[in-house]
């Protein structure tokens, strides 16, 4: 198990090793703290369903590093959808798309959707490029408080996963969590959502 400060610069290529090869670790998101691994690697996925005690039918959030990401899930863009997305991302907003693939059931969990987010935080974006795609649940045992500090993860993970990243506290509101349906997105949950944005997604 590594610890790697996030205050300093990014030990981009031996945290990307670490997932690719498919670790599991604890990073500052751009809300609080995620659990993270590769959206493309399945046993890794699993892992993190085990080690959060998630519901195996319940999707996880995936992090992008750029709208382009998105062709790598097999999700095709109208050009109405893709303008929607340039509006409101980067920001701390989930946007759920449909996602019918059968080789990502594992992502899925058979709701053939995906929620994405594309996080206004320009070290977190950069860090993506180089990982690549991570689902990023919160930091925590379902239905516990999520970590704020790495310690607060430790207590749940504790020797179980692969890095902690620590970037200081992490007490920001929950994304925002939009569905695209019918042309046009609709607020699940408010979370962290501007109203100059609640009037612009309306």
């Amino acid at each position: 198990m590594k610890m790697i400060n996030f205050k300093k610069k990014i030990k981009g290529k031996e945290i990307s090793k670490i997932i690719i090869d498919g670790g599991v670790g604890v990073i500052p998101t751009d809300t609080i703290y995620g659990l993270v691994a590769s959206a493309f690697n399945i046993k890794a996925v699993e892992k993190v369903y085990h080690l959060r005690h998630r519901q195996p039918d319940k999707p996880c959030i995936i992090l992008i590093s750029q709208i382009s990401d998105l062709k790598k899930f097999n999700i095709k863009l109208s050009i109405k959808l893709k303008n929607m997305l340039s509006q409101i991302w980067p920001n701390s907003i989930s946007v759920i798309l449909p996602c019918s693939n059968d080789n990502l059931k594992y992502l899925h969990r058979g709701t053939k959707s995906l929620a994405f987010r594309l996080p206004r935080d320009k070290k977190l974006r950069d860090f993506l490029k180089i990982t690549g795609p991570l689902i990023a649940p919160s930091a925590n045992w379902e239905g516990k408080e999520p970590a704020k500090t790495i310690q607060a993860a430790k207590k749940y993970f504790k020797n179980e996963i692969d890095f902690y990243l620590d970037g200081g506290k992490r007490d920001k509101p929950s994304s925002t969590l939009i569905t695209y349906q019918k042309g046009k997105f609709t607020i699940l949950r408010l979370g962290s959502l501007s109203k100059k944005l609640c009037r612009l997604i309306y």
